[in-house]
């Protein structure tokens, strides 16, 4: 099931979110009739919503394989089949059909307008319901996360000369702060605890503190590891504080906000507190 060229590809936008034409009816009967469990893969380049589906109990999984190419048969039964361990994470957010409705082609901003109804736009400022977020995916194996080291402070050092425009913002301009090599570090343990060798991608994520004209969360990481059933792998990670933690205010100006910074991989959450410390002028 899915769509294809025809209504999906350069020049030519979607209408709508859902399966197009008799395809829902098709999948519901067939999942009715069939005696042993039904398996939907989904072949597109975009989001489906596949509510109905996920929520029929006679569904027992569904599969989305983009749109694989000529051995595309082959790689889907080897991950039916169990011969392949799946580690593939979604690089979009799978909308609702309705969402359509609250975001009008005239509209382009990124945040949320509590005032207007806009919900925002993608994983970083929409909040609401979704089919699937992004980073989503699934394996055979299940991992689990743990954070082995990470410093709990961290300093920005900033240039003596901007001292009072970066005062009452509790924010520091990126173009002020002294930024070459400015990178936390993380150790992450990662345990394979299922029963199958697996790769997994880790997804670090980080939340601002809150007061901030930044979004919710925003991807700042991420890693591919192979990890054989029943073992743990040590996985390097490296955040530069001022690409990928910086938040960007009202004015467009892109300031790295000072206090408590959430960075979450999965269910696990470490927390950074981010300070300044004044320098003489910075030579660039």
């Amino acid at each position: 099931m899915g769509l294809d060229q025809s209504i999906e590809a350069e020049f030519l936008d979607r209408d709508g979110l859902l399966l197009p034409g008799y395809q829902q009816e098709l999948v519901t009967k067939v999942a009715k009739a069939s005696k042993g469990p039904t398996i939907l893969v989904l072949m597109s380049g975009g989001p489906i919503d596949v509510s109905f589906a996920e929520k029929d109990p006679r569904i027992s999984s569904i599969v989305w394989v983009g749109y694989p190419g000529q051995a595309g048969g082959t790689a889907i039964a080897d991950v039916l089949f169990g011969t392949h361990n799946p580690g593939g994470k979604l690089p979009m957010t799978w909308y609702k059909q309705d969402y359509l409705s609250k975001v009008p082609m005239t509209t382009m901003d990124m945040r949320s307008n509590k005032a207007s109804g806009y919900p925002g736009r993608t994983y970083r400022f929409y909040k609401g319901p979704v089919v699937y977020p992004f980073g989503h995916g699934i394996s055979y194996s299940k991992f689990i996360h743990t954070v082995a080291d990470g410093p709990a402070l961290f300093t920005v050092p900033v240039d003596g000369r901007h001292k009072y425009l970066n005062s009452t913002t509790n924010a520091i301009r990126v173009t002020h702060a002294k930024c070459g090599g400015l990178s936390i570090g993380l150790q992450v343990d990662v345990k394979n605890v299922g029963s199958k060798d697996g790769s997994h991608t880790l997804l670090v994520y980080s939340t601002p503190p809150v007061g901030h004209w930044g979004p919710h969360k925003q991807l700042v990481a991420f890693a591919k590891v192979h990890v054989p059933a029943g073992t743990q792998q040590r996985v390097p990670i490296n955040i530069h504080v001022c690409k990928f933690l910086s938040v960007v205010d009202k004015s467009g100006i892109r300031r790295i906000p000072m206090g408590e910074h959430n960075l979450h991989i999965g269910d696990v959450k470490h927390m950074v507190s981010i300070q300044s410390s004044l320098l003489g002028v910075i030579k660039s």
